[in-house]
């Protein structure tokens, strides 16, 4: 198999400062899922991190900056009990940037996330890729969608939406069809998913010749990624590894909250616990 080219990646350096961060992904918040919010509010609120990095889907859907209002995040104005859930997320994330370093990567379904949500939230996007320099080590943080090779159905879908004219055309939507068009599109990959566990299919997995090619041109041994929702640590050989992260769902009796913690000491795993 052919592999692709490797994307160009970014670099952030860590300032001296900085003694704890955290990565989360897949938490795909919605309404629908008050639990899961109001589990991702209080971790915010609580963790000790200098630098909190979300390495793409926060959300299950986003159908561009302009659902959240112009002062969702302003402190002067209060937010009100009707306030769309968009509008709650961006104040929790203005709140989150006020007091430690926020960073997000788009994932598979937030991708259309902006540079006016970035601005008003007073948060970084990301590159995928970004190599992280922290304590003297390199990190290769990715979402990790674009590394399932095998999943040729949504890599093409991936092509699709990532062009700038696809996605001019739909933010050209009124929001509202906007809206419309995503539950109907949530609603066929939850459809999916069910006739695949059903089948008893595998999901595609990373490919780890891609994920190796991807850490030797940045130079780095770890890669940390999502999207597979199948957290472990993979031995890619040759000192290579990758860690996939825990995605969040606290609306089960067993709620998974998880997240990855780095430090002077390394890497671990951190699971919240419940509210």
């Amino acid at each position: 198999m052919r592999l692709p080219a490797v994307p160009r990646t970014t670099e952030i350096n860590a300032p001296a400062s900085w003694r704890i961060v955290d990565f989360i992904s897949d938490l795909h918040l919605s309404a629908d899922a008050p639990a899961t919010f109001t589990a991702w509010r209080r971790y915010l609120e609580s963790t000790p991190a200098d630098a909190v990095f979300i390495l793409g889907d926060l959300f299950e859907v986003w159908v561009g900056d302009d659902s959240v209002s112009d002062d969702a995040v302003s402190a002067a104005a209060p937010l009100l009990p009707t306030a769309s859930f968009e509008d709650r997320c961006a104040r929790v994330l203005g709140q989150t940037a006020q007091r430690l370093a926020l960073f997000f990567m788009h994932g598979n379904r937030d991708f259309l996330v902006g540079q006016r949500l970035m601005d008003l939230c007073n948060a970084t996007l990301l590159a995928d890729p970004t190599v992280l320099v922290f304590e003297g080590q390199r990190w290769l943080l990715s979402h990790g969608d674009a590394l399932c090779l095998d999943d040729v159905d949504y890599m093409q879908f991936r092509q699709q939406v990532r062009s700038p004219a696809w996605q001019h055309s739909f933010l050209a939507r009124p929001l509202a069809e906007r809206q419309t068009i995503a539950r109907e599109l949530r609603q066929q990959s939850q459809n999916q998913q069910a006739q695949r566990k059903q089948a008893g299919s595998a999901y595609a997995d990373v490919d780890s010749h891609a994920a190796r090619q991807w850490l030797r041109a940045a130079n780095a041994r770890t890669l940390i990624h999502g999207h597979t929702h199948q957290p472990a640590v993979h031995d890619l050989g040759q000192g290579l590894v990758r860690v996939v992260l825990s995605d969040w769902d606290a609306e089960t009796p067993a709620p998974r909250t998880e997240l990855l913690r780095l430090g002077a000491n390394g890497l671990k795993r951190v699971h919240l616990p419940r509210s």
